[in-house]
């Protein structure tokens, strides 16, 4: 977290804040060995209970984020639920921030017996100032996977967003139900959804924006970012048949029923044959949108000092974002990697061609 904060900007009186605050969050997983095998979590391939990711923005800054699960190592999932909660409404209280869209969904994403792989992760972004902005992310599935859809529709519906649900498009899982809390400019409803076999003609077709990006945009994103496609639109080999592609839907207006903002994440690491591979995408679609890759080359290694061809990984999720209003965002999500590296993969992946 301290080299991550330095080589994004932060001073350091913020960064040792940030790091004192991921530690407190953490509660008693943060003092866990890592001589211990590691705890069960959805969160990170290794399970390590922690990723970061950069969000950048032209003309902007990358902003840091953190996400992480509070209930880490809890004996079942309803006590990591309780002690996600727990450790939120405690940064509530530290924050003065209210906890009250959040409440009024407990009884839906926390049951007596939870099902699912999640009970709640918690995300900041790391703003100058020592004070973050704070997300949580739900389980849609926490009644069942077969209740996931109803529960997502009751609680848009709960939160004022009455006619969201059927804006959304087909996906296969109902993935993450996420809200902002606390000091944004326009507090989000998102809904993430899984899309399994996802190929670069079908992705623009998910966004349900009243101003959708660019369709060519997207496919280009899609492409660069996953390496699949190079054999032409409808080939096979543009299907995202390892790890299913994922979309965002963030709502911020209750008076209208579509979303105002669209995010595709491409999980790179499935489809690269190893980090620098992985990075050279990175750098490509950050490129293409006028960003400078420096703070994300200083970031992955400030998280480790591998050669970035040994493992396959480190970068696991590339995202473009869009919100009305507003220049695409472009996120790089990194895994922390404290209990494993995973090796790379064989030579049958295809590196993207150039100009993809």
């Amino acid at each position: 977290m301290l080299r991550l904060c330095e080589a994004v900007g932060l001073g350091g009186a913020d960064s040792a804040e940030y790091a004192r605050t991921l530690l407190a969050l953490l509660g008693s997983a943060a003092g866990r060995p890592l001589g211990l095998p590691p705890a069960d979590t959805f969160l990170s391939d290794d399970h390590t209970p922690v990723e970061y990711s950069l969000s950048f923005a032209p003309g902007a800054e990358p902003v840091l984020r953190v996400l992480l699960e509070p209930g880490y190592g809890a004996g079942s999932l309803a006590e990591n639920g309780r002690a996600g909660l727990r450790a939120v409404r405690g940064a509530a209280r530290r924050w003065g921030f209210d906890t009250m869209r959040l409440d009024v969904l407990e009884d839906l994403f926390f049951p007596a017996d939870p099902q699912g792989p999640l009970a709640l992760w918690c995300a900041l972004e790391l703003l100058p100032g020592g004070v973050p902005k704070v997300k949580v992310y739900l389980n849609p599935a926490a009644s069942g996977q077969e209740r996931s859809a109803a529960t997502v529709r009751e609680a848009l519906r709960r939160l004022g967003h009455r006619e969201a649900f059927e804006a959304l498009p087909p996906g296969d899982r109902h993935l993450f139900f996420a809200l902002d809390l606390g000091d944004w400019d326009e507090p989000r409803v998102k809904v993430y959804l899984a899309h399994d076999g996802l190929s670069a003609a079908e992705a623009p077709g998910l966004s349900r924006t009243g101003a959708a990006p660019e369709r060519l945009e997207i496919e280009r994103f899609f492409r660069t970012a996953s390496g699949r496609g190079t054999g032409g639109p409808g080939g096979a080999d543009e299907l995202l048949d390892r790890r299913p592609g994922l979309t965002c839907h963030a709502f911020t207006d209750t008076e209208t029923a579509l979303p105002g903002g669209f995010t595709l994440h491409v999980p790179v690491r499935d489809y690269a044959r190893h980090d620098g591979e992985a990075l050279d995408r990175a750098v490509a679609v950050l490129g293409h949108h006028g960003i400078d890759a420096a703070p994300l080359v200083r970031s992955l290694a400030a998280v480790t000092s591998r050669r970035l061809t040994d493992g396959v990984g480190l970068i696991a999720y590339l995202g473009l974002a869009h919100q009305q209003g507003r220049p695409p965002r472009v996120n790089a999500y990194i895994s922390s990697e404290a209990y494993a590296v995973r090796p790379p993969a064989g030579p049958s992946l295809r590196r993207a061609r150039a100009g993809h």
